[in-house]
């Protein structure tokens, strides 16, 4: 029991720390309108955490990254808000669902439902706070950012949605060639369909990125 909770600790400490490389590092923008808005890979490591040990840990992981990241690239109490909602949103929806049933299927789905629940919270979220982020008027933010903002979260969740199928498995052989996890569960056996689904799901998105940057 002891050696578990050793191991769990230490892949989540190592998920931190590679997700918060992620959010200082990367950043890449997606909608032109909301050029203040980046997107940042580090939602990809705290879903896969989620999948392996639940929606608990991809809520641990996020608010550990979401505060370290202050620490980094500045900003204040409402960056640590925001990312932790727009990760947990996602993550932690997707791996609560995938955790009843472990399958591909499930977890395409979860994933799918958590790109909703992300997308439809920020939006209420950035309505609520821009206007005292930024100093101006509701109607302002919701004529000018919102429609930003919902595409942003659209395009950001399918890019997360494809890295995380085609990320998955190789996460865990490599932690299980390592010792550091041990359970196998019904999405392996189904890896070729759900890889495809994930290649196809981030070339599309890539080009619809590119699309809206006028890059093609």
């Amino acid at each position: 029991m002891t050696n578990n909770i050793t191991k769990r600790l230490t892949n989540l400490g190592m998920m931190s720390a590679v997700a918060l490389i992620l959010a200082v590092f990367v950043h890449i923008p997606l909608v032109p309108s909301v050029a203040f808005l980046a997107y940042e890979p580090k939602d990809v490591v705290i879903a896969i955490a989620g999948f392996i040990y639940g929606p608990m840990s991809s809520f641990l992981v996020s608010c550990i990254v979401s505060v370290l990241e202050l620490f980094f690239t500045g900003g204040n109490i409402f960056d640590v808000i925001m990312n932790v909602i727009s990760t947990c949103a996602f993550a932690c929806t997707a791996a609560y669902i995938y955790k009843r049933n472990r399958t591909k299927n499930t977890a395409i789905l979860g994933l799918v439902i958590g790109i909703l629940c992300s997308t439809i919270s920020m939006g209420f979220w950035n309505y609520i706070v821009d206007p005292i982020y930024y100093n101006m008027s509701r109607q302002v933010v919701l004529v000018s950012f919102i429609p930003g903002v919902l595409l942003f979260n659209i395009l950001k969740g399918a890019l997360n949605t494809g890295f995380t199928i085609v990320l998955y498995k190789p996460i865990v052989q490599a932690l299980r060639k390592s010792h550091l996890v041990d359970f196998r569960d019904g999405h392996e056996s189904h890896q070729q369909p759900a890889y495809i689904v994930g290649l196809f799901t981030l070339l599309t998105t890539i080009l619809v990125i590119c699309a809206f940057n006028n890059i093609i």
